[in-house]
């Protein structure tokens, strides 16, 4: 079977609340900037190229697309090519977007949404989506404050049928149990991938006994986070990749989804090339010998 060939459904499917998803989705970040630069400054994607992207990811079986209103560059916005490209949505597309921080018209960043803003971040999300509810609103924050006000003012938005299922992003095990007490979590999105810290593995696992997605972002870009993958793959990455006849970034992605049934991945790009190799990341498995020598990477190398 060739990577074209490949669907997302090779990677099996979780949960989210009563949405079923592929384990493998699609991170749409990229899809508004050629180049590296990310926020102001940054060279605006090629429309007619990243709506094409999109359609390609449907067609591979992606039915999980992960977005934000603060996603855009110069000209482009990745709500807005996911509306142009997907509408009128397939009946089984999952679109989860982000709320909490914000960005001025040049690109710079706003200090993130109180809780009487953040209504105003879901019905933009609402708008540029052109839906009349969001399917996975994730709270984003910076820092160790408390969430409950904020997530509150989301619960009561789902309450009142903007929002089906919330989730968090950026946070800590604290904060997952802060939002529980308030409304039911289906998702925690953080950084996460080769070399993670023995505490984000806690974390990881935590959510794994509550039934909690967890979706590592940057799990292919490491160190390079907006910038992509730097590229410097350690020496035992590269050697499965070549056991395998794949590259280093389905390695990479293949090693996360072995960190659970629960564990989803959303790579994004705006190369369709990449995005084919990222599906098919999904059907690749790794041997028990393989994990461990991955596992044992030094925390922190990339």
């Amino acid at each position: 079977m060739t990577s074209e060939t490949i669907t997302a459904a090779a990677a099996g499917t979780w949960e989210l609340g009563d949405l079923t998803v592929n384990r493998i989705g699609f991170g749409a970040m990229r899809l508004t900037q050629s180049g590296e630069a990310f926020g102001a400054g940054a060279t605006p994607s090629d429309r007619g190229r990243a709506i094409s992207v999109l359609r390609r990811a449907v067609e591979l079986g992606v039915n999980h697309i992960d977005t934000a209103a603060f996603y855009f560059s110069p000209l482009r916005s990745a709500n807005e090519l996911i509306n142009q490209a997907l509408a009128p949505y397939p009946d089984d597309l999952v679109i989860t977007t982000k709320v909490g921080p914000g960005r001025d018209p040049s690109g710079e960043w706003l200090p993130h949404a109180t809780p009487e803003q953040l209504r105003g971040q879901v019905e933009e999300n609402l708008r540029q989506l052109g839906r009349d509810h969001l399917d996975v609103v994730n709270l984003r924050i910076v820092g160790t404050d408390s969430i409950a006000e904020r997530f509150g003012a989301l619960a009561e938005l789902r309450d009142a049928g903007l929002i089906r299922h919330l989730g968090i992003s950026n946070v800590r095990p604290e904060h997952l149990a802060e939002a529980q007490a308030i409304a039911p979590v289906v998702c925690v999105q953080n950084q996460y991938g080769i070399g993670a810290r023995p505490e984000q593995d806690d974390f990881l696992r935590t959510c794994g006994e509550r039934g909690v997605a967890f979706v590592p972002f940057y799990a292919i870009a490491g160190a390079g986070r907006e910038a992509g993958a730097s590229g410097a793959d350690s020496d035992e990455v590269l050697a499965v990749a070549r056991a395998h006849g794949a590259t280093p970034a389905q390695v990479r992605l293949a090693w996360t989804l072995h960190r659970g049934p629960h564990v989803l991945a959303i790579p994004g790009t705006g190369n369709p090339d990449h995005l084919v190799e990222n599906v098919a990341g999904g059907a690749l498995r790794l041997s028990a010998d393989e994990l461990a020598r991955l596992d044992s990477l030094p925390t922190g190398r990339e």
